[in-house]
């Protein structure tokens, strides 16, 4: 497909030229105007018409570097395409290292699942024996528990007193037999009844020496746990040592920390108190060389005066000297020292004014000078006051704004407290309803507390009731088997029917069914304490039918007097 441009390039090896009325149309075309139908106002003799090659080697020459890019771009991906599909075909192989130590841990872990396994194993089975004596050890603390009962105890107590009297009165039979064997008469049987009671004796060491076994058994059994018991008792005793060493030590930490932070506050004291000191060394060294420069003032004052006093003596003294001479001469030399004398004398005052005129310039000197001076430091002072004036002013100026910004934050503030106050006073409404209702409400909650409570005790009691008729079966049952037993020895029941009477207690009172059996007593009001019979009399009908009876004309006469 032929392409139309604009001629603005060489062509053919030459240069064509353009003139000014085509440049409007040096700008290229876009491809929506060179692909749509539109009339294209142009010079013919200007177009160019390319070839589909030529342009497509201009096209590449533009486009190289995107083109080099973009195969760079596809190589590396390829080049990453390339290698996730060799790891995934190497991730499986065995005979790699990769791939052998991935085998060894999956064959350990295998391994370790086995072994956890059986470890599970041994400990249910540990478990299960460890429970089975427990419950073992439990069932026979309940019955050694249940035997310790007083119930049963008195039971035993009757059983011993049945094993008593057949005893007693085995020994009298044996006695009997004793008396017919001094008569020469039943030598057999007595040989026959001392051989049974030899074998009793030897049945009854070997049942004690198997009691004493079994106590002995369970007295080891307690003795490890006493051990175990100490053992845990030295563990803990050093868990708690090891805790108060660490303690100990995070206290010494502790104690450690403090008194490096009191060396650092000593520190940062002393280097406070030494720059203060420094500071007032300062300022006396300052107040010093302002008096020692205010002496050497005063001292050259008074050496000028000291001077000057001088002169005046020494002036003194030398007229004196000259009087003295002259008169001593006057006669010799009156006429030749006249005029000397005079020339001296003139020379002498000018000196002398000459020096007053000196002083005088040189007092009227440091006198301006120390009244310059004195103006500039008065000038210093001054402007020194009108600053200190004008930061006064404008200080009390910001003072007063600062003021007038706190007396609008303390405004806001009560109005913001206003406003608090007003919700915590709605808060504190709500809070106090919401207190109501939660009383009202704990109220309800401890009156059904109360009724659940109720109802459970009361379904305690029932529990408790049947537990005790279970427990009184349970005794029953015993108690009967024990008495066929005593009855098959041809033993004296009357003790084990007594103690094996229904109801818990050991009293003669009534049986209360509805409180599980229980079997009171009713002791007397005297010192002995004796537990009043269960047998009745006449008097005891006539007492009962004057506090049970239902004729309201007999029932008042006593007037709630017994006598």
């Amino acid at each position: 497909m032929a392409t139309v441009q604009l001629a603005n390039f060489i062509q053919y090896g030459r240069r064509m030229g353009k003139t000014k009325s085509m440049a409007h149309s040096d700008l290229p075309l876009t491809e929506e105007e060179t692909h749509s139908g539109k009339q294209i106002n142009a010079n013919l003799s200007q177009v160019t018409v390319l070839p589909k090659r030529e342009w497509e080697r201009i096209q590449n020459n533009l486009n190289a570097q995107q083109k080099e890019l973009e195969r760079k771009r596809r190589l590396h991906q390829e080049r990453e395409d390339l290698h996730k599909e060799s790891q995934e075909v190497v991730k499986h192989w065995s005979n790699t290292i990769v791939g052998q130590r991935q085998k060894k841990l999956e064959a350990r872990k295998i391994r370790e699942e086995k072994e956890e396994k059986e470890r599970v194993k041994i400990d249910i089975e540990e478990a299960k024996i460890q429970a089975k004596k427990r419950q073992d050890a439990i069932e026979k603390a309940k019955t050694r528990q249940y035997f310790q009962t007083d119930r049963v105890k008195s039971f035993h107590g009757a059983l011993l007193l049945t094993e008593v009297l057949q005893e007693r009165d085995a020994q009298l039979e044996l006695k009997k037999q004793k008396i017919a064997n001094e008569k020469g008469k039943d030598l057999e049987m007595l040989k026959y009844q001392r051989e049974q009671h030899e074998n009793g004796i030897r049945q009854d060491q070997a049942k004690a020496a198997e009691r004493y076994r079994l106590r002995k058994k369970v007295a080891e059994y307690q003795q490890m746990q006493i051990g175990e018991r100490k053992g845990h008792e030295v563990e803990a005793q050093l868990e708690d040592k090891r805790e108060g060493e660490e303690v100990k030590k995070l206290v010494k930490l502790h104690e450690w920390e403090q008194q490096k932070l009191d060396e650092v506050r000593k520190g940062e004291k002393k280097k406070l108190m030494e720059s203060y000191a420094e500071h007032i060394s300062n300022r006396d060294a300052i107040r010093a060389l302002d008096v020692q420069q205010q002496e050497e003032e005063d001292e050259e004052i008074r050496i000028f005066a000291n001077a000057k006093k001088k002169m005046l003596k020494l002036r003194k003294e030398k007229e004196i000297d000259l009087f003295n001479h002259q008169q001593e001469h006057r006669d010799r030399m009156v006429s030749l020292l006249a005029g000397q004398l005079k020339q001296k004398v003139n020379d002498e005052d000018a000196r002398i004014v000459e020096a007053e005129r000196l002083k005088d310039e040189k007092l009227a000197k440091e006198k301006k000078e120390k009244e310059d001076k004195l103006n500039r430091d008065l000038a210093s002072i001054a402007a020194h006051r009108k600053h200190q004036m004008d930061l006064q002013d404008q200080l009390a100026r910001e003072e007063h704004q600062k003021n007038l910004e706190l007396l609008g934050v303390k405004m806001e503030a009560d109005r913001i407290f206003a406003e608090k106050q007003g919700e915590w006073r709605r808060n504190r409404k709500e809070k106090l309803q919401n207190l109501q209702h939660f009383h009202v409400d704990q109220i309800n909650e401890r009156a059904e507390k109360e009724r659940y409570h109720r109802e459970e005790s009361l379904a305690n009691d029932l529990k408790i009731i049947e537990q005790l008729d279970i427990e009184e079966k349970q005794f029953q049952d015993y108690a009967s088997g024990v008495i066929a037993a005593a009855k098959e020895r041809n033993c004296n029941t009357y003790p084990l029917v007594k103690a094996a009477q229904s109801g818990t207690g050991g009293g003669r009172g009534p049986n209360f069914v509805g409180k599980g059996g229980i079997r009171p007593s009713y002791p007397t009001s005297d010192g002995t304490g004796v537990q009043l019979p269960k047998y009745q009399r006449s008097t005891t009908e006539s007492i009962k039918s004057q506090y049970q009876t239902k004729n309201p004309k007999v029932a008042k006469k006593r007037l709630g007097f017994v006598w």
